[in-house]
């Protein structure tokens, strides 16, 4: 969103904090790309920045709901960890200490997808030092960390966590099948994958309780809650399709107990249209029902 130049070019807007909580959503999680307004030698955070994102806080606290400070900049760590972990953990002593007095529902999100050069391994490491740096000023804060590979079901046993540490949710992200949840997406390299449906068979319905199940052992044998913190399914696909899908994943998750958010508010995964100003239903009440 231009709103991170500039105030007067921003597209999301006060009164959709409203609209979000008015629909039946309790929080916002905000993808945060700060590289680019931190100085490159101090790595000190822009004025504006800081405007923005207090901004969007105290809105969304005013609303009723909770934030999710998401760190986003995961192309950047997965293509050069070691050149950009110093400013990552430098993003985070600065976020870390202007917050440390909010309100008990601003939760930190270490980094969104971890992968690429970022291996499992150099993921643990890093989010050991990180987590260490926020609880220097947030000893309390909830954090939230994901396992690598995008944060993906199968790696959930490579993440070490630190067992004393128990203010962590940990965050997983689905979106299998990627040939339907992704057709016609060019970064992806599906541009003319189009015309899959998700039917809603035994089968597809299976596949997906198989992998949750996964998860919900490794959160019962560590003991950690789970975030489904992204899902969705691309806008290129049938609609029908779409809701089907996206309803079965919500009553599952939310039999299993798990706290989720849905990829994304506007633009190609949709669910509101924010230049014609309204929700696209169908998806909007595959979600809340």
């Amino acid at each position: 969103d231009a709103i991170w130049n500039s105030f007067e070019q921003a597209r999301f807007k006060e009164k959709h904090f409203q609209l979000i909580k008015e629909a039946g959503f309790n929080t916002v999680r905000i993808n945060l790309h700060p590289f680019r307004y931190m100085d490159s030698t101090t790595f000190e955070i822009k004025d504006h920045w800081w405007k923005v994102l207090d901004w969007a806080v105290e809105n969304a606290l005013a609303n009723d709901l909770m934030i999710i400070l998401d760190m986003h900049e995961f192309h950047a760590l997965a293509d050069n960890p070691e050149g950009r972990k110093p400013m990552w953990l430098a993003f985070w002593k600065q976020v870390a200490a202007h917050f440390q007095n909010s309100s008990e529902d601003v939760l930190f999100e270490l980094l969104n997808e971890p992968f690429g050069n970022l291996t499992d391994e150099l993921w643990n490491q890093y989010l050991s030092e990180g987590l260490a740096l926020v609880r220097e000023t947030n000893p309390l804060r909830t954090v939230i960390i994901g396992p690598g590979n995008w944060n993906q079901i199968s790696h959930l046993d490579n993440l070490v966590l630190p067992e004393n540490d128990r203010n962590i949710i940990v965050t997983i992200h689905y979106y299998s099948p990627m040939r339907f949840t992704h057709q016609g997406a060019p970064w992806a390299g599906r541009t003319d994958s189009l015309g899959v449906k998700w039917n809603g068979t035994e089968e597809e319905k299976q596949a997906i309780i198989d992998d949750f199940d996964k998860a919900r052992a490794w959160s019962k044998e560590h003991q950690r809650p789970l975030f489904l913190g992204e899902f969705g399914v691309y806008d290129k696909a049938e609609m029908d399709s779409r809701t089907r899908y996206l309803s079965f994943i919500v009553d599952t998750m939310e039999g299993l107990g798990w706290s989720w958010a849905y990829w994304q508010y506007d633009s190609d995964f949709i669910v509101y249209d924010i230049d014609s100003d309204h929700w696209i239903d169908p998806v909007l009440n595959a979600l809340i029902h």
